[in-house]
């Protein structure tokens, strides 16, 4: 695999002819939105294919498979833009296979809302072994609230041999999480049965692989509390025969000298689970001052101490794949970001022929525009340089997988390079 960084002058013409692959592959594998206005610092993905096939008349997804020896997962992910669609056409071209070397398993999680576009989805869910839908929410009394119906979801994701996990946080309605919530839960046991009973109940009733626990405000103070708790928890999902994770928001200082965290013993929690998740929702947080968006450095500094505490096999890496848009100068409390996706920010930089730069050490992009009022913007993102580094850690220190958030939106080059680096496991049957 290549990561072509666009310089100045350069047409997808020319760049296809330098790598000997036809223009259109290029702008389809990456899903490109501005191929006659390339930004210059837009990273390209170039993977060479081994095999191709034709389309006949009469092909379908099935005997293609059959017949070249592959999966119908294999060929939805070497050509995700089949996805959701109902017949093929004679004489398109798909890959069956890429010149690649696979020799890294990796599990991958993704969170959604409920309201996700289901094409989206649908042209997603080739590409992961867990979806999390992030639908409820715990009360100080342990009830649990869910948002909109997810029951399509659950089965969705199941036809795709994946496996659906109720996320439960102690967000409130506004998308705060309330720290009150969390106390009240961990200082009584009576609250905790009630939550762990009626969380059981929902993860029967809608047909959920498993439950993962959001515990945000884990601190020297209350990690015994979060252990015991998790452990009544995992005691009783176990012993019906359920998957449960935890996701937790590492407690990290960014200073001039460097990365410090709070050294908690995160094995305390990690005996009782199947995964932790190491994932901050801050770390794209809106208000938050300008800076990239979870930084490979600070990642690196994160599971240096995690693997010297925890079995590597237990760890998800969490990722942030969208990017902000911040108004400049900013002022805290006040100045808000714009979360952006990727093709956004590419298509910014294009409009407004605007470089993009590269931060070595976090391993993400950025630059600098003004809009059309005059005012000054600087916009983080991560592109596909990012997304190889991160994946490339996780291999690294075999970690159990990734977990994306979010995957409201396709990322056709993250997925590009995950699908052609690692083999992705697939924990159910695949119904389709």
């Amino acid at each position: 695999m290549t990561i072509h960084v666009v310089q100045p002058g350069e047409t997808i013409n020319s760049i296809s002819a330098y790598y000997n692959i036809p223009a259109e592959r290029l702008i389809l594998e990456n899903g490109i939105m501005n191929p006659d206005n390339l930004a210059v610092g837009q990273t390209i993905v170039i993977v060479q294919p081994e095999t191709v096939y034709t389309v006949q008349a009469g092909d379908t997804l099935m005997s293609i498979a059959e017949q070249q020896g592959v999966s119908v997962m294999e060929l939805l992910r070497n050509n995700p833009y089949l996805s959701g669609r109902e017949f093929l056409y004679p004489g398109e071209t798909l890959v069956i296979t890429y010149q690649t070397n696979k020799t890294v398993t990796l599990a991958t999680s993704g969170y959604i809302f409920p309201y996700i576009d289901r094409n989206v989805l649908i042209k997603t869910l080739p590409f992961l072994s867990y979806l999390t839908i992030f639908n409820y929410r715990a009360t100080s009394d342990g009830d649990i609230i869910m948002g909109d119906d997810d029951t399509d979801l659950v089965q969705l994701a199941k036809i795709y041999g994946v496996a659906p996990m109720m996320f439960v946080s102690t967000f409130t309605e506004e998308g705060i999480s309330s720290s009150e919530v969390a106390y009240n839960i961990l200082s009584s046991m009576a609250v905790q049965d009630h939550l762990i009973e009626n969380a059981l109940q929902l993860v029967e009733s809608k047909g959920y692989y498993g439950i993962n626990i959001y515990a945000e405000y884990v601190t020297f103070n209350n990690i015994d509390l979060v252990a015991d708790y998790l452990k009544r928890a995992a005691d009783i999902f176990h012993a019906a025969g359920y998957r449960i994770v935890v996701t937790v928001t590492p407690n990290m200082n960014i200073e001039s000298q460097g990365v410090s965290f709070e050294r908690i013993d995160y094995s305390k929690l990690s005996v009782y689970v199947d995964g932790i998740i190491f994932a901050s929702y801050n770390w794209g947080r809106s208000y938050s001052f300008p800076s990239p968006i979870s930084p490979v450095n600070v990642l690196t500094e994160l599971i240096n101490y995690a693997v010297s505490i925890l079995p590597s096999e237990k760890i998800f890496l969490g990722i942030t794949t969208i990017g902000y848009d911040w108004q400049i100068p900013y002022v805290p409390g006040v100045t808000g970001a714009n979360a952006i996706t990727y093709d956004s920010a590419i298509q910014i930089a294009a409009e407004n022929g605007i470089a993009i730069q590269f931060n070595e050490p976090a391993q993400a992009p950025y630059f600098y525009y003004a809009d059309s009022n005059g005012v000054l913007h600087v916009v983080w993102f991560i592109d596909a340089r990012g997304f190889d580094t991160r994946a490339q850690l996780a291999a690294e220190y075999e970690l159990q997988g990734l977990s994306l958030w979010t995957i409201m939106y396709f990322n056709t080059q993250m997925w590009f390079i995950i699908n052609t680096q690692y083999n992705i496991v697939k924990v159910m049957n695949i119904v389709l």
